[in-house]
C-alpha cells in the first residue's frame, strides 16, 4: 500500500487502513502511529480515523481468530487491514442492531477500499471473506460471567494470562465487567481551569467536580479553550492522587515523574484556589522527570501555571534527584511530594488500547521493583511532618498494596504512617482505574 501524506486528500478510512497495516506488521505503539499522520489531517476525519484504529486494536484477537477460520493463507498487510477494519465495523454495527442493509453497505465499502488500497483480485477476496465474517460475528454469543478464561479472552480480545490473573484477583463477575469496560470507547473528559468564568454549556457536567465530558463534534469549540489554557484534557481518575495530596497555598511541592505535567498543573491550580494564601505567597511547585521527549510537553504545561512559582528539574529521582535539586539551589525537603510512578497502565486500558498487547506476565513484578525503588528515593525528599502520595494508574495489587507493604517492611518506612488510600476500580468508579496512598512523615 502506498504511503499517502497529502492531508488534503487523505480521509479517515484509508488513513486508518495505513495505520492498521503498520500495526499488524510491526506492532508499533498507537501514539507513534498517529504521530506519523500529517499535522493538517485533523478535525472530524482524524477523530474518525482514531476511532477506527482503536476499534481494530481493541478487538484484534477476536477478529484474528474469526478471520483465520475463513482464510487459509493470510493476505498482504494492506488487505488484512481492510478486513480488520470491516470486521470492526461489523462488530460496531451489531451493537447498533444492524440490519442486512447496513451489513451490505459495510461489505461494499470494504470492497471499494480494497480496489484502491490493494488490488482487484484482493477486492474479490475481501468481498467473499467479509460476507462470511458478518455471519460469524453475528452468531458468536457473548460469554456469560462464568465462562472460562480462554473463552473470555477470545471474545473480549485480551491475553489469556491477563484474564486468568484478573479472575484470581477480582472473581468472575467483576472480571467480565472489566473486560467489557476495556472494550468500550472512552469518553473525552476535560478539567475546567478558568476560575473567573463558568464552563461553557456545551460541556457535560460529571459526578466529579471540575471535570466535564466533551461531546463529540465539538472540537472546533474545544480547541481554542485548550490553547488559552482554560481547559485541560484529563480523565477524572487522575484527580485521586492530587486530592489525597491536598496541596495548600504557601507550600513547597515536588512532583516526581511529572511528565507530561497534567498533575503538576492540577497541583498548582489547587494551590491557587486555596481561599487563604499566607503572607509568603501561594507556594511553589517543582516538577521533576528524566530527560527525554516528554520534557517538551511538561514545559508546555508548566508554562500554563499562573500564581504559583514553578521550576523544572531534569533528573532521575532514584539516581541523581537529590544532587540535581541541590545543584539547582532548590529545596531537598518538601511539604508534599507526589510520586506518580511508571506502571503497567492496567487501569487505563480503555484509553490506552494497545497496552494489553504489549504487556508481558513478568511486567507486574518488574514494575513493582522499580516502583519500590522510586518510593524509597522520593520518600527521602519529604520534610519532617510532610507527606508523600504514591500513585499508579494500575488496578493490580502488585503495583499498589504490595509496594506499600514492602516499603513499610523496610527501614525506610519507619518514619512514615499510612494515613489514607484510594483505589479506583473502573467498573465501580465509572472512570479510569488508579491507586493512591497518602503517607505522612513523623516530626
Amino acid at each position: 500500500m502506498s504511503e499517502k501524506t497529502d492531508s488534503t486528500r487523505l480521509t479517515a478510512w484509508p488513513a486508518a487502513a495505513q495505520l492498521v497495516a503498520r500495526w499488524l506488521e510491526r506492532r508499533e505503539r498507537i501514539d507513534v502511529l498517529f504521530d506519523s499522520l500529517p499535522g493538517k489531517f485533523a478535525g472530524a476525519e482524524r477523530a474518525r480515523c482514531q476511532h477506527l484504529v482503536f476499534g481494530v486494536v481493541r478487538h484484534a484477537s477476536r477478529l484474528e481468530t474469526e478471520l483465520a477460520k475463513l482464510i487459509a493463507h493470510p493476505p498482504r498487510y494492506a488487505t488484512r487491514a481492510v478486513l480488520y477494519l470491516a470486521g470492526f465495523e461489523l462488530i460496531e454495527a451489531e451493537g447498533e442492531h444492524a440490519d442486512k442493509g447496513l451489513v451490505a453497505k459495510i461489505v461494499h465499502h470494504a470492497v471499494d477500499q480494497a480496489k484502491v488500497l490493494a488490488s482487484a483480485a484482493e477486492a474479490r477476496l475481501v468481498n467473499a471473506v467479509v460476507r462470511k465474517l458478518a455471519t460469524a460475528l453475528h452468531t458468536q454469543l457473548a460469554p456469560n460471567r462464568l465462562a472460562a478464561a480462554d473463552v473470555l479472552a477470545a471474545y473480549f480480545s485480551h491475553p489469556e494470562w491477563l484474564v486468568k490473573r484478573w479472575l484470581t484477583n477480582y472473581g468472575a463477575e467483576h472480571t467480565r465487567t472489566l473486560l467489557k469496560w476495556n472494550q468500550s470507547p472512552a469518553p473525552v473528559y476535560a478539567r475546567w481551569r478558568d476560575r473567573a468564568s463558568p464552563a461553557p454549556e456545551f460541556l457535560k457536567a460529571t459526578a466529579w467536580a471540575g471535570f466535564y465530558e466533551v461531546p463529540s463534534g465539538k472540537w472546533s469549540e474545544v480547541e481554542p479553550l485548550l490553547k488559552k489554557g482554560k481547559l485541560y484534557l484529563q480523565d477524572p481518575g487522575t484527580r485521586l492522587a492530587v486530592e489525597l495530596l491536598a496541596p495548600k497555598a504557601g507550600e513547597t511541592v515536588l512532583d516526581v515523574c511529572a511528565a507530561p505535567g497534567g498533575k503538576s498543573l492540577q497541583i498548582a491550580d489547587t494551590m491557587v484556589a486555596d481561599s487563604a494564601p499566607p503572607k509568603n505567597g501561594p507556594g511553589r511547585v517543582i516538577a521533576m522527570d528524566i530527560p527525554g521527549e516528554r520534557i517538551a510537553r511538561l514545559k508546555e504545561n508548566l508554562a500554563r501555571v499562573e500564581g504559583v512559582d514553578v521550576a523544572l528539574v531534569q533528573a532521575d529521582v532514584a539516581k541523581n534527584g537529590y544532587s540535581e535539586l541541590d545543584a539547582c539551589k532548590l529545596p531537598t525537603g518538601y511539604d508534599a511530594v507526589l510520586l506518580d510512578v511508571p506502571c503497567t497502565n492496567s487501569g487505563v486500558m480503555r484509553h490506552r488500547v494497545d497496552v494489553k498487547w504489549r504487556l508481558q506476565e513478568g511486567d507486574f513484578h518488574k514494575h513493582g521493583r522499580q516502583q519500590l525503588e522510586l518510593l524509597h528515593a522520593a520518600a527521602k525528599l519529604v520534610a519532617p511532618g510532610g507527606r508523600i502520595v504514591y500513585s499508579t494508574c494500575s488496578i493490580d495489587p502488585e503495583e499498589n498494596e504490595s509496594v506499600i507493604k514492602a516499603f513499610f517492611d523496610s527501614r525506610a518506612g519507619g518514619p512514615f504512617t499510612l494515613e489514607a488510600k484510594s483505589i479506583s476500580q473502573p467498573w465501580v468508579a465509572g472512570h479510569d482505574g488508579a491507586g493512591a496512598f497518602l503517607l505522612r512523615k513523623k516530626l
